[in-house]
């Protein structure tokens, strides 16, 4: 296929890598900073820069912002040839996927979201690999009418890049979800370097402090967009997370010793059974 991906980032310029690395197609890429362009270019990441010849076009990846990717279908899909498959990779769907399967539609287009679970500590084209994907989890969020073809399709694909598990679901119950797995750790992770230790902490840190300030290095614009169109469920999973915190503090304050073993035998036992569970699954 010839497969178009837009913005050469962290993800987009990974999964240009990966396309070239692992599959046969032909890729095309689009930045807005022309030099990322050529960058990819030199490092065979992909075949030519973009040259706004959409015939040629059979997959467009949008591997972009949210509102920018709206805006970008919005701005490109008249210019699209008729029953192009368009994808995006953004961490939020619901709402967001419903408008634009509705801009891809009116213009007849294919619209189908994925989301692939990789990233790194920090973006930009510079920090891409080829290899962002391989064993990652890979979620394809298709609509109750969507093709069969299509989710088989952006499911190959995934394949093709190294995907592990590949988890077909709704929209909402994307949202829910990842809700609770990805951007409630960002929250928490930003809110955990504001304590005035975190300048001190060299020498007394160790992998625990690493794994949960990693995050807190994330792109500030894309995870506000990302949080203010989930925003219901992340309150939920806030809220409660909230109160499960406070049952610690309370027992802390209490000097409570049998409340707090309690309360931290019930976390032990909670993981080790989603452990369990996790390798009782099939991949």
């Amino acid at each position: 296929m010839n497969i178009l991906v837009v913005g050469l980032g962290l993800i987009g310029g990974s999964l240009c890598k990966a396309l070239k690395k692992y599959t046969y197609h032909t890729v095309f890429g689009s930045d807005i900073n022309h030099d990322i362009e050529y960058a990819a270019l030199r490092d065979v990441a992909i075949d030519k820069p973009f040259d706004n010849n959409f015939e040629d076009v059979d997959v467009a990846i949008i591997a972009i912002f949210p509102d920018a990717a709206e805006k970008w279908l919005c701005d490109h899909a008249a210019e699209m040839k008729n029953g192009t498959l368009i994808t995006d990779v953004c961490g939020i769907k619901g709402r967001f996927s419903d408008r634009m399967k509705r801009i891809a539609e009116e213009n007849g287009l294919r619209y189908l979201g994925v989301h692939p679970m990789a990233g790194k500590e920090f973006g930009g084209y510079h920090n891409s690999s080829g290899d962002l994907f391989v064993k990652a989890n890979f979620i394809v969020v298709p609509f109750e009418d969507s093709r069969q073809e299509d989710i088989s399709l952006l499911s190959d694909l995934a394949r093709e890049i190294g995907a592990g598990k590949i988890v077909v679901t709704s929209p909402e119950n994307h949202d829910k979800m990842i809700a609770y797995t990805s951007q409630l750790a960002h929250v928490v992770s930003s809110a955990y370097v504001k304590s005035p230790e975190l300048g001190l902490e060299c020498g007394f840190s160790g992998g625990s402090f690493q794994d949960m300030t990693r995050i807190a290095t994330m792109n500030e614009k894309m995870w506000t967009e990302l949080f203010m169109q989930n925003s219901e469920y992340l309150v939920y999973e806030l809220d409660l997370l909230i109160e499960n915190l406070s049952k610690y503090s309370e027992a802390l304050k209490a000097k409570d010793y049998e409340m707090m073993k309690g309360l931290i035998a019930e976390g032990r036992e909670l993981k080790e059974n989603n452990i369990r569970n996790r390798i009782g699954q099939p991949n």
